[in-house]
């Protein structure tokens, strides 16, 4: 093999090794991307619920109520999803309810958590309110409630 030949061969492996390391270096950062949209992602849910939480902590002197609660199917309003959360009041006298609303996706992952409050349920009634997510949810969602409390 000639000099000339083998500064080709050596020339085209070079190459070839370049753009192999440069594909599984792209193939890094996508994967680095994508870990930052999950991650941030996961953030944003994080935060939504540790602020449902802090709105929760708030109630004083409240019972649990999450039996007395029912999440209806989920819709879209917009850009957000919606559910509509009846609370019935079993009590003898008008009671208010603070929720905790939960959306999830089909395969059960937390999307979003955002707090309701349903005033004024009279004695033996039914009121209904609606939650609306904090953010634009992807795909098929369902609405759950978390925690409920009577105060």
């Amino acid at each position: 093999m000639t000099s000339r030949a083998r500064m080709r061969r050596a020339g085209g492996a070079l190459f070839l090794a370049l753009a192999v390391t440069g594909a599984a270096t792209g193939c890094d950062a996508a994967k680095e991307t994508a870990g930052d949209i999950v991650s941030s992602a996961s953030a944003a849910v994080a935060s939504a619920v540790q602020a449902a939480q802090a709105k929760m902590d708030e109630v004083k002197d409240g019972v649990n109520a999450t039996g007395d609660v029912r999440a209806g199917p989920t819709s879209t309003d917009g850009d957000r999803t919606v559910a509509t959360i009846t609370a019935t009041n079993p009590q003898d006298k008008t009671a208010d309810y603070t929720v905790m609303v939960t959306f999830r996706d089909d395969g059960g992952n937390l999307l979003d958590a955002v707090v309701l409050s349903i005033d004024d349920v009279g004695a033996g009634a039914s009121k209904s309110g609606t939650a609306r997510s904090n953010r634009t949810l992807d795909g098929a969602t369902k609405a759950e409630i978390s925690q409920a409390l009577r105060h």
